[in-house]
């Protein structure tokens, strides 16, 4: 087990949650337990192997150096961990932590010098990362460019934004061109299809400083009044403007591509059903 020693307080607050703990406590200068204190930790381990340890944290007193202290603050911590290796589970991320004198917190000197073990019992371990605080990663979703609307929107999660294809407008202006009803209708035909789906559309536009005529909003509207006329409640379609603040590509846009890349329509999704 590769250690990792450590001589700040800061590893304190990865113990702020409701572990337990025991400690173990050192003669004068000592870093091996008197046959007292080695009694009662061989009888802690026969009545721990299914519980599992965090840390094990060493500290001295203040008599000595600080260089000193801290030496013998790591080697209280490693008898502790040499005893129990093998013997009772220890996370992977297990936390050696040496505090020398600066773990001294009460004034009779016997009681700082000690090493501490803080541990899960196994009646605890089944919700042991809600207890440390731990959230689990869900892997990436990766969504293929070339999928169809209705796949995208099984494939993402909430919060995720997708751009609506071949959503046009005439110009200056927030109605939809012909070439547009194909991905309406899809979109039309996944709320139907999913009807825990929410989402929000979202409305950019290009080429300008400013949206000052808030068409970007009345865009989105515009997608919303298809949905809802045929059908689709108004409560599971929201609307948001962006105009010109989330560009994809800078303003002036260089080419027209990158114009047509900024204006576009957008739904994030705001809930839905696995």
């Amino acid at each position: 087990m590769k250690f990792v020693f450590s001589i700040v307080f800061f590893w304190l607050g990865y113990f702020s949650f409701s572990q337990d703990q025991v400690a173990f406590y050192f003669d004068n200068n000592k870093f091996e337990l008197n046959k007292t204190e080695a009694a009662k930790f061989q009888k802690w381990i026969s009545e721990n192997t299914t519980s599992k340890i965090l840390s094990i944290t060493g500290s001295t007193d203040e008599v000595g150096t600080s260089g000193f202290n801290d030496t013998l603050s790591q080697k209280r911590v490693s008898h502790i961990f040499n005893q129990i290796k093998g013997k009772v589970n220890i996370r992977p991320d297990f936390k050696s932590i040496s505090l020398g004198e600066k773990g001294a917190t009460s004034k009779n000197k016997a009681e700082n010098r000690k090493a501490i073990i803080h541990f899960l019992l196994e009646k605890d371990l089944a919700k042991e990362n809600e207890i440390l605080g731990i959230k689990e990663i869900e892997p990436e979703v990766i969504i293929p460019e070339d999928a169809t609307l209705a796949e995208k929107v099984k494939l993402s999660k909430v919060g995720m934004k997708i751009t609506l294809k071949n959503i046009n407008f005439y110009q200056n202006t927030f109605a939809t061109m012909p070439e547009s009803q194909g991905t309406l209708y899809d979109l039309l035909f996944i709320m139907q299809n999913n009807p825990d789906l929410k989402i929000e559309i979202q409305g950019h536009i290009c080429c300008i400083d400013k949206d000052y005529r808030n068409l970007s909003l009345d865009r989105a509207k515009q997608i919303k009044r298809f949905l809802v006329y045929n059908g689709i409640q108004d409560y599971r379609v929201k609307t948001k403007g962006f105009g010109v603040t989330q560009p994809i590509h800078p303003i002036p846009e260089a080419t027209p591509e990158q114009a047509a890349e900024n204006r576009r329509v957008e739904i994030e999704i705001l809930s839905k059903t696995r």
